[in-house]
């Protein structure tokens, strides 16, 4: 079906533009008038005005694109408007090209018969396993706009908790870049021009002068091989974490061992594991179809294998709090709560305040770790430059020593 751009005016005047998939230009017209449009202009949309660009392709679609796709979706459902026309609106209104395409192939699968989980399996690389298993369970309970207002909170939690993580890590990130940039700078720009001074006047020059000074010099000379090295080295680390046997290990030293990191680590594995085991049994999936869903979204190897037990031991009757305790990989507060949940019947309701506990503690996990990465970056930062200088400044102490 051929989309058509338009412009259109409103009840009260307003013109609007926008595009919308029709059979003819005479079926968009009356399409809007069902909106209560006035229509102005209709012409077919060319294929360049669909077509993705070369960062459009690359374009990220995240928690928040999803979020504010829910939302509209539960705000028009919940006002009585067909899931087909939904999909209609959400798509003029995306601004992402690739987002709003994605969308424009599920109107044209609804309309070939197709469910609205049937059409998001279709495009499983992009829409999350939570979203597709939630929005099947709600098309059979018939309370889709209830899903979706669930799935838009649960995106946005989630959204937020990522917004955090990159936060404390942008200070951090960008002092460290810049630490590097002035080192490279004054080791390949300023230290040759005083050495260089220092050299032709016949003063010896001091041993961590000499260590800067061939340092300098390989840079100079040899900066394709330090850019080899760095090169060769994000290549190993991104091939470890496509191993399944490395990942797993690296995942599991993170959680377990590894100082600072493993207590915000296991705190946002908390988070995420209660959060979404919460929407998902509080919207009527299954437990042992959470269970596996949430094994995926944790972002841990190791969780997720644990999680697969645990799974295989609920198979055998037993209830999820004992093997969870049993394994250890959550702080004992969460089986615990998982315990009263089972007794009491409100699993869904005491994990989704068990997930906000949790969202509270990382933010001050991470407040924390800020706080304290700053002054330690800034410390490491004026040491190695006050070295640098030091070891300029030696031979001039020298050369005015020789004078006096």
């Amino acid at each position: 079906m051929p989309d058509f751009k338009y412009t259109a005016l409103d009840t009260r005047g307003k013109k609007i533009k926008g595009t919308l998939s029709a059979t003819s230009a005479a079926n968009a017209s009356d399409i809007l008038k069902e909106r209560k449009f006035f229509p102005v202009t209709i012409n077919e949309a060319t294929s360049k005005d669909n077509k993705e660009g070369v960062f459009d392709r690359f374009a990220r679609i995240n928690n928040k694109d999803f979020a504010v796709f829910c939302r509209q979706f539960y705000a028009m459902l919940n006002a009585g408007i067909p899931i087909i026309n939904c999909l209609d609106i959400v798509q003029q209104q995306t601004l992402k090209k690739r987002f709003k395409n994605i969308i424009a192939d599920l109107y044209e699968q609804l309309q070939k018969g197709y469910t609205f989980s049937e059409a998001l399996k279709q495009h499983a690389d992009i829409f999350p396993n939570i979203m597709i298993s939630m929005v099947e369970a709600g098309e059979v309970s018939g309370n889709l706009d209830l899903i979706m207002e669930r799935l838009s909170i649960h995106f946005e939690k989630e959204y937020r908790i990522d917004n955090k993580i990159r936060s404390a890590m942008a200070y951090p990130a960008v002092l460290a870049i810049v630490t590097v940039g002035v080192i490279v700078f004054m080791l390949l720009v300023v230290m040759p021009t005083f050495i260089g001074m220092f050299q032709s006047s016949g003063v010896a020059l001091p041993a961590p002068t000499r260590v800067l000074l061939a340092i300098s010099d390989f840079l100079k000379t040899r900066w394709y091989v330090v850019l080899a090295g760095l090169l060769i080295a994000a290549f190993l680390i991104l091939r470890s974490r496509q191993n399944e046997k490395t990942r797993l290990a690296q995942d599991k030293f993170i959680l377990k061992r590894m100082p600072i990191l493993r207590d915000i680590n296991t705190k946002i594995v908390s988070s995420r594991f209660t959060r979404t085991m919460s929407t998902l049994i509080g919207s009527g999936v299954e437990l042992l179809t959470a269970i596996e869903i949430t094994s995926r979204v944790t972002g841990n190897k190791h969780v997720e294998k644990v999680l697969a037990q645990v799974a295989e031991d609920v198979k055998k009757g037993v209830g999820m709090s004992e093997p969870l305790k049993h394994y250890g990989v959550f702080p004992p507060m969460i089986p615990s709560m998982i315990r009263i949940g089972e007794d009491s019947g409100s699993l869904d309701n005491i994990l989704d305040k068990t997930a906000d506990f949790y969202d509270d503690e990382l933010e001050t996990a991470i407040q924390k770790l800020t706080s304290l990465i700053e002054p330690l970056m800034i410390v490491l930062m004026g040491g190695i430059i006050g070295f640098i200088v030091i070891a300029m400044m030696m031979p001039m102490f020298d050369m005015l020593q020789t004078v006096s």
